[in-house]
């Protein structure tokens, strides 16, 4: 990996590119549904939310959309961060969580797709995905289960995959920050041949974390071609190469000791690692090939095809310290506090999947006032994911680790095996009434097989609906209303055994969308939820990875999200978000999520002169405590942190500094009743420089 890493620094050293300046000043977006919508404060179109290229303002439900521009500013520096800043959303649930991008929507975990296609059937079997590989992040929120076959009740992270334009530009970065963070970023685009374009992104990364002895380092290269066959005809190729060699930021230090005080003992520092150097790893290796056509059957119908294929290794060797067995008081009896149980576990996994999303789009009028979009497609995909592992059990002294000491397991004691298949067909329509009023209509049947070697064969089906209006009532102002169903079939196996049953939930919304001119959105909805079988922490076992179904679950809850682009080069986000989470039959089931959320983030470009600019950006984030009930309850307090931005523009250069946890808040971001605590992220601050072309 060392090689790789240096030889790929090297050439990114010298790589001459072009690349797309997303402008602060550039209120309006442009058209179209790829990369080419760039803009830093306000967004009006999508296609998450209905897979047609749609105007918010005309789709009845809410969607956030985060540009390559508004996360980088941000100083977001996983998927996960990119949503920090968005409503409903509570980002690194367990932290800065290096091995999954962790985050809930309406309380809720939402399933990440790319480009429409879902890209991660697995906890544990795969790396994270890179932000500066997406020209945007779309986040629906609510059930999309009618478009996209299984799906979140919460909502949906669709990722947005950068691709060739037909205009040379580029941009080198280098980056020096925290934890003595390296990076180089090249991306580049433009036109190869009359008809074909090509685009390079990448990144090499050689990092630490806020945690002794895990190194956060990664090389990915995305290339892709589109070619322009003729002016109906469109066929895209996107590739991915990515490894890391990584570790695990989470910890699962236990409760007594971090929140709670542990005797005359020390609080556990953030940096504290519980394993064995150099041998506890978060080690991956991904493969993605991913094709997409576009035909133009005739002026008003279009023919879409998508399929993707991904074959993903990854080596987890890691150790956590053993606070479930008795929560309230973890340690040897004795031991003054300080010796503890340690769980070691060695597991290896290979993951393979094909997806492929096909439709078709028509457009046509019944009569002089209505205007139809009328969507039909065929989904299916297939995955396996394999494992074999071993595990292992001893005593350490928390506070004075004998590292050379602990002993490891080997991945050779257990083995499994889990496969899924699933086929949907899906139709669509959008009415668009007096070209004041949308109305969508949508029905779904899904028809999915899922195995694994600890149970049987489980075959499962669904037809799951969606209904929704909005129409603009004047000032821009359009109230919508919107029903919608979720059907999310489980691979695995519960603590018992059992294979798990098909998650399903339903939802109704409403809310009011104001829209009174272009550089202006302002979202206000409120929700309600019911769903049923969600995994959850099975409180009846010590071993935190045993997994149980809850019952009905009703969430309840409000969001507020406006962005303004304000005269004089002043762009500003608000966002709220009000969850109120009840379980009718576990009170458990919910744990560790806030009820309140709130952010406010805002930039100030001002010009110096001819060719020189400064922009200026703060954010602040709060998430109220939160309360985690099991045999005990525990309350995670409440957090409220800073985020900053400094950046000069001089012709093609730009300079930044970013400032994530400015002030340094030492917090958690959960603690769970089960026995352990999640740190939140330290202050980390990046430099930045690079050239645009």
């Amino acid at each position: 990996m060392q090689g790789i890493r240096r030889s790929a620094l090297a050439g990114v050293a010298l790589s001459m590119l072009w690349s797309q300046v997303a402008r602060a000043e550039d209120a309006a977006p442009a058209e179209g549904e790829d990369d080419r919508i760039i803009v830093t404060g306000v967004v009006t179109q999508s296609y998450a939310g209905t897979k047609t290229d749609t105007p918010l303002i005309e789709t009845p439900q809410p969607i956030t959309v985060v540009t390559e521009e508004m996360f980088t500013a941000q100083g977001a520096i996983s998927v996960s961060d990119t949503l920090n800043y968005v409503a409903g959303v509570t980002a690194n649930t367990y932290g800065p969580d290096s091995r999954v991008d962790g985050a809930t929507v309406r309380g809720v975990d939402p399933l990440q797709f790319r480009d429409g296609m879902r890209d991660i059937f697995s906890y544990y079997a795969s790396i994270r995905s890179d932000p500066f590989n997406f020209s945007r992040i779309e986040l629906v929120r609510g059930p999309a289960s009618v478009l996209f076959g299984q799906g979140s009740i919460g909502g949906i992270i669709n990722l947005v995959s950068k691709t060739p334009e037909f205009e040379t530009r580029g941009s080198v970065d280098l980056v020096y920050g925290s934890f003595d963070r390296k990076e180089a970023l090249v991306d580049v685009t433009g036109p190869l041949v009359d008809g074909l374009a090509g685009r390079i992104v990448a990144r090499v990364r050689d990092a630490g974390t806020q945690v002794d002895h895990v190194p956060d380092d990664r090389v990915m290269i995305a290339p892709s071609l589109t070619w322009r066959a003729s002016d109906t005809t469109e066929i895209s190729l996107i590739g991915l190469y990515q490894e890391d060699d990584g570790g695990s930021t989470s910890q699962f230090l236990p409760i007594v000791g971090t929140l709670y005080p542990n005797g005359t003992n020390p609080r556990l520092p953030n940096n504290t690692f519980i394993g064995k150097p150099g041998w506890d790893r978060y080690d991956g290796r991904l493969l993605q090939g991913t094709g997409i056509v576009r035909q133009q059957l005739a002026t008003d119908v279009t023919l879409s095809l998508k399929a993707r294929y991904i074959d993903s290794d990854l080596t987890y060797f890691t150790h956590y310290p053993d606070s479930y067995s008795n929560p309230a008081d973890p340690y040897v009896e004795g031991s003054g506090g300080r010796v503890i149980g340690l769980y070691s576990d060695a597991s290896i996994a290979r993951m393979n999947i094909f997806s492929t999303d096909n439709n078709m789009q028509a457009k046509f009028n019944t009569g002089a006032a209505i205007e139809h979009t009328l969507l039909a497609g065929i989904d299916y995909s297939w995955n396996e994911v394999t494992k074999r592992g071993g595990i292992g059990y001893e005593f350490i002294d928390i506070y004075d680790i004998d590292y050379d000491a602990l002993t490891v397991p080997t991945p050779d004691q257990y083995a499994t095996r889990e496969t899924q298949k699933q086929l949907g067909a899906y139709v669509q329509d959008q009415m668009r009434l007096w070209d004041r009023v949308s109305v969508v209509l949508g029905a779904r049947r899904d028809w999915v097989r899922t195995g694994s070697d600890s149970s049987e064969t489980r075959k499962d089906h669904a037809t799951t609906l969606r209904a929704g209006i909005i129409g603009e009532i004047g000032w821009g102002f359009s109230p919508f209303f919107s029903y919608t169903e979720s059907f999310f079939p489980i691979a695995g196996t519960n603590s018992s055994g059992n294979a798990f049953v098909p998650q399903r939930g339903t939802q109704y919304e409403a809310g009011m969308k104001w829209q009174p001119d272009a550089w202006t959105l302002v979202t206000v909805t409120g929700f309600h939820i019911k769903e049923s079988n969600r995994p959850i922490d099975d409180p009846s076992t010590p071993d935190p990875t045993d997994r149980t179904q809850s019952g009905e679950l009703t969430t309840r809850g409000f969001e507020i999200e406006a962005s303004r682009n304000l005269p004089g080069n002043f762009d500003i986000l608000l966002n709220y978000g009000y969850n109120k989470l009840k379980a009718n039959d576990n009170a458990s089931a919910f744990s560790y999520l806030p009820r309140n959320t709130a952010s406010a983030w805002g930039t100030k470009t001002f010009k110096v002169k001819d060719g020189l600019s400064l922009r200026l950006g703060a954010g602040v984030r709060h998430n109220s405590s939160s309360t985690s009930v099991g045999s005990w309850t525990i309350r995670t307090p409440a957090y409220t942190l800073v985020d900053a931005l400094a950046s000069i523009d001089y012709g093609d250069w730009r300079f930044s500094l970013n400032a994530n946890n400015l002030l340094g808040e030492t917090f958690y971001a959960s603690c769970l009743a089960r026995g352990d605590c999640f740190i939140g992220a330290d202050r980390n601050i990046r430099a930045t420089v690079g050239v645009r072309f």
